[in-house]
């Protein structure tokens, strides 16, 4: 981290950045329906427009089930990864009409993210305005975008934010050409991990390009209290990743931070509940995607901890799937 840069002198020494307009809160058409029983605190925050959408990491590449199992466990919206080019790149429209078979929303793209190697930028955003059109094609909605890993041998430094905040603009102008919102995920082991370090790359980006997908889960390990990112960026999040965290893990040794594992929601140390208050403080319209990035116990299917999400949600938060 970079513990001796204060934010005033970070931003300082990025110069100025044009500030813009945010884009508009998405609204549906079909707001989802808060269930019969909804406990008081609750309520409070079962206002927004909220749809719940999942991801189909947890199928390792096996993209067909994992529309299938998604859908039929109830969720309304899916998100996927690059690899879904590998099969449908050249007819978006296909992938488009099969989501549309199984009532699932495109949500989102997880398209990677720049390496950090100034010759290879050019061909980065190229690539990723391919990824772009793509989802325009194919219904798509937010194309998620991640950074690399940490610099190796050294702390990351503020050229190296200043230069993540100049790409990811420049990528993000592409999405909005093709009418897709660009998203930054916040991540553990990239230089997004810590609060103040997200807190870097947004000032860097220009906010009219580029907004925030707030994974609540890796903001948690990183060291951050996601309810009060929530309020604090309420102007820049478009997108959310529920998640959970298991941290630390038994009998681990060395760095805290560095042990942990994703669980289904409900059955790690995130504030979920004070998740969704904030995020109906803020009036938070847009969807949800519930992420697991491998399920966390032997024998258990992606479909059976779908489930155990969705059973959180519907029965402890009291909202509607």
């Amino acid at each position: 981290m970079v513990a001796s840069l204060s934010r005033r002198r970070f931003i300082a020494g990025l110069g100025a950045i044009a500030a813009g307009s945010t884009l508009p809160a998405l609204v549906f058409e079909r707001p989802f329906k808060r269930l019969a029983t909804v406990s008081p605190r609750a309520a409070a925050w079962a206002a927004p427009e909220m749809r719940f959408a999942y991801h189909a990491i947890t199928w390792k590449g096996d993209d067909m089930q994992a529309i299938k199992d998604i859908a039929e466990v109830g969720f309304r919206g899916i998100q996927l990864r690059a690899n879904i080019l590998d099969a449908y790149g050249d007819k978006p429209k296909a992938l488009r009409d099969l989501l549309g078979q199984h009532q699932l929303e495109f949500v989102a793209l997880s398209s990677g993210g720049p390496s950090g190697d100034p010759a290879k930028e050019a061909d980065e955003i190229a690539r990723h305005a391919q990824h772009a059109a793509f989802m325009r094609e194919a219904g798509g909605r937010y194309l998620q975008l991640i950074d690399s890993a940490r610099p190796k041998g050294r702390q990351p430094a503020a050229e190296d934010y200043k230069r993540l905040g100049r790409v990811l603009t420049e990528i993000g102008k592409r999405a909005t050409d093709a009418g897709i919102t660009a998203a930054y995920h916040n991540h553990m082991n990239s230089l997004g991990e810590a609060p103040e370090e997200v807190d870097w790359i947004m000032d860097a980006a220009d906010p009219r390009y580029l907004k925030l997908l707030l994974d609540v889960a890796h903001y948690t390990q990183g060291g951050g209290d996601p309810v009060k990112a929530i309020l604090k960026y309420r102007d820049r999040i478009t997108l959310f990743h529920m998640k959970d965290v298991v941290s630390p893990l038994p009998g681990a040794q060395g760095d805290p931070k560095r042990s942990y594992r994703f669980v289904e929601l409900g059955q790690g140390k995130v504030d979920l509940p004070g998740v969704f208050e904030a995020a109906g403080k803020i009036k938070y319209r847009g969807w949800a995607v519930v992420e697991l990035d491998s399920v966390p116990v032997p024998n258990r299917t992606p479909k059976e901890s779908a489930i155990i999400s969705k059973k959180y949600i519907e029965e402890k938060l009291k909202m509607k799937v």
